[in-house]
């Protein structure tokens, strides 16, 4: 059961990064907080080399030569106002 954590104090430095980067991910304050916390107090479940292994495994499955840049900015922007 998730519980509720008040914070005080918290330096002027750390709330505006805090606040940038909420913005920069469009989340919450309370919500890049957990993501910030989650990302130092949990540990990776994934190695950063099973990672990268994964990451080239799919990499070499695509048809090669098939996606140029722009067609791919423009499925990104697919579906965008």
């Amino acid at each position: 059961m998730p519980t509720t954590l008040t914070l005080k104090n918290i330096p002027d430095a750390v709330y505006e990064q805090l606040k940038l980067s909420a913005e920069a991910h469009r989340r919450s304050m309370n919500s890049e907080a957990i993501v910030c916390l989650e990302s130092v107090l949990l540990p990776a479940k994934v190695s950063v080399a099973e990672r990268l292994a994964r990451a080239r495994e799919l990499r070499s499955a695509l048809p090669k030569g098939k996606f140029r840049a722009r067609d791919i900015d423009a499925m990104k922007r697919e579906g965008r106002p």
